[in-house]
C-alpha cells in the first residue's frame, strides 16, 4: 500500500473510532446526571459538515495548495494524525468510567489529574484537534485546512464551557483549583 493509501485509510478509520466511542461510551441515566445541552450533536453536524465542505473543496482551489510535496504533506498528516489519535486514546483510557461522549458527571465524580490532565484540562479534545488538523493537512490546501480547523476548534471551545460549567457546578472547589492551575488544551499556552 502507498503512503497515500495509508494515510487515506486513517482518515476513512478516523471517524470510525469515533462512532465506535460514541456507541460504547455513552452516560447512563441511572449513574450520571447529563448535562450536555446539545453540544455532542452541534459537535458531530460541525464535524460532519466541515470535513464533508473541505473534502469535496480539496480540488477546487489549486492557488491554495500547499507548497510541500505530496509525500511530505502526507507523512506531516499521518504524523498528526498518530499523535492525535495516541493523545485522545491515551486520555480517555486515562480518565476511565468518567469519560462519555455526552456531558455528564457520575456519581462519585472526581477530578482526574494523572497522565495527560496533569498538564491539560481536556487532552482527549487537544487530540482530536491535532487528528483534525492531520486531516486538514491530508485535504492538500490552505482553504480546506481552515475549512476542517475553524468551526471544528469553536464547536470544541462551547463544548468546552458547557462541560467546565457542569464540573464547576458538581465538583465545585475541587474543579475550580484543578482549573486554576492547568490549561484547557494546550500546556502553558491556553
Amino acid at each position: 500500500m502507498s503512503l497515500r493509501g495509508v494515510v487515506t485509510a486513517v482518515v476513512i478509520l478516523f471517524p470510525i473510532s469515533e462512532g465506535v466511542v460514541a456507541l460504547l461510551r455513552r452516560a447512563k441515566s441511572s449513574v450520571a446526571r447529563h448535562a450536555d445541552e446539545g453540544s455532542l450533536t452541534i459537535l458531530w453536524l460541525t464535524i460532519a459538515i466541515s470535513v464533508g465542505i473541505a473534502m469535496f473543496s480539496a480540488g477546487l482551489f489549486p492557488g491554495a495548495a500547499f507548497p510541500a510535496s505530496p509525500i511530505v504533506r502526507d507523512i506531516l498528516a499521518l504524523l498528526l494524525l498518530g499523535l492525535g489519535l495516541s493523545l485522545r486514546w491515551v486520555s480517555i483510557v486515562v480518565l476511565g468510567r468518567f469519560f462519555t461522549v455526552d456531558v455528564a458527571i457520575h456519581q462519585g465524580h472526581t477530578v482526574v489529574e494523572r497522565g495527560p490532565y496533569r498538564y491539560v484540562r481536556h487532552p482527549s479534545y487537544t487530540g482530536i484537534l491535532i487528528a483534525f488538523l492531520g486531516v486538514g493537512v491530508y485535504c492538500g490546501n490552505w482553504v480546506s485546512l481552515l475549512i476542517v480547523i475553524v468551526p471544528i476548534t469553536l464547536a470544541f471551545l462551547r463544548r468546552i464551557k458547557t462541560e467546565e460549567l457542569a464540573l464547576l457546578r458538581d465538583l465545585g472547589s475541587e474543579y475550580a483549583r484543578y482549573r486554576s492551575r492547568t490549561a484547557r488544551l494546550i500546556p502553558g499556552v491556553y
